[in-house]
């Protein structure tokens, strides 16, 4: 899960900025979250990011699963949540 969705945030900050991952206990739930220095992203898309095979990378370079892969994993087995907000 963690793999993924940095990865997506290096290929985003084009290997170039700062990325900080931070954790936290809520009640019964771990919080995770990840901050890059990155473009953000655009809000007409939001709601498309952890379909499969979506991607916004060209033709090649990317397979669109890394996030529908992590979504499966937290919210379908485990039962979690996975919510975006973003801003350049």
């Amino acid at each position: 899960v963690w793999t993924n969705i940095v990865d997506n945030a290096v290929d985003a900050m084009e290997g170039r900025g700062d990325l900080v991952i931070s954790t936290r206990r809520e009640g019964d739930y771990a919080v995770v979250e990840f901050t890059d220095s990155g473009p953000g992203i655009p809000p007409e898309i939001h709601s498309r990011l952890f379909e499969p095979f979506f991607t916004t990378k060209p033709v090649g370079q990317g397979t669109g699963l890394g996030l529908d892969i992590a979504y499966r994993i937290v919210v379908n087995r485990h039962g979690g949540t996975i919510l975006v907000s973003s801003q350049p």
